[in-house]
């Protein structure tokens, strides 16, 4: 995403982000005519138009035009920014920190890919040097509950961690984002824990993936079905 799609973005053009989830857009393509959008901004159908534009090339917005209008649904990054005007009035009315997000779940187990991956040295040398620790070789596998998947979204709006992507002779890893978080079951704290999103997953918005530099299910005497709360919070 370039630097001057991003500066493009103002009130405005969230105005007609906002807009497009209120007609359904967060849960999938819904149908926007530019003038119906026109009309709920007060402005011209081509100003309308323009900031459609200028969100998708954010990527804010998927779109896809049509005679007779657009098929418009938002894009992980659209909900972020959307997530992070609903911070700032989460703080202005309720006095919430908006750089933490909690989140809770059920104790999973994983399908062990993330102990591969972890061990990877492409990855292990950059969670050394920006985490600075070396991870248990395993994830915890946490399936958020239903308000907590609605809220995992503003995860992404938070600083994090960012992992490069590498590869070798046969083949490329892709990139991750880390987010600090602690963990948490009857009153045992586990801080010094990361949630890690990879850039491709087979895990969907419903699972977290979470690293530390022990076995968490020890430390905390968790099993599968235990209920867990995450906190992830902003990378200063």
């Amino acid at each position: 995403m370039s630097e001057s799609a991003v500066s493009a973005v103002g009130y405005d053009e969230l105005a007609a982000l906002k807009f497009v989830a209120l007609e359904g857009g967060r849960s999938g393509p819904v149908k926007i005519s530019c003038s119906g959008l026109a009309g709920h901004l007060e402005a011209s159908s081509q100003t309308a138009s323009r900031r459609l534009q200028q969100l998708e090339s954010a990527g804010h917005l998927d779109r896809d035009v049509v005679a007779d209008g657009q098929w418009v649904s938002l894009t992980e990054s659209g909900e972020a920014a959307l997530h992070r005007e609903y911070a700032h009035y989460r703080r202005i009315f309720e006095g919430t920190d908006p750089s933490t997000v909690e989140l809770e779940g059920t104790v999973t187990s994983g399908m062990g890919e993330g102990r591969h991956y972890i061990s990877l040295s492409g990855y292990m040398q950059q969670f050394r040097e920006r985490l600075g620790y070396e991870p248990f070789a395993g994830t915890l596998n946490v399936d958020l509950d239903e308000e907590s998947v609605r809220a995992r979204s503003a995860v992404s709006s938070l600083s994090g961690v960012p992992i490069d992507g590498w590869e070798d002779d046969e083949r490329t890893f892709g990139p991750a984002t880390c987010y600090a978080a602690t963990v948490e079951y009857d009153g045992a704290v586990a801080e010094e824990t990361h949630i890690i999103v990879p850039e491709r997953t087979h895990h969907d918005e419903t699972q977290l993936e979470i690293i530390a530099p022990v076995k968490l299910r020890e430390e905390l005497g968790l099993d599968d079905g235990t209920v867990v709360t995450v906190r992830v919070e902003a990378v200063e």
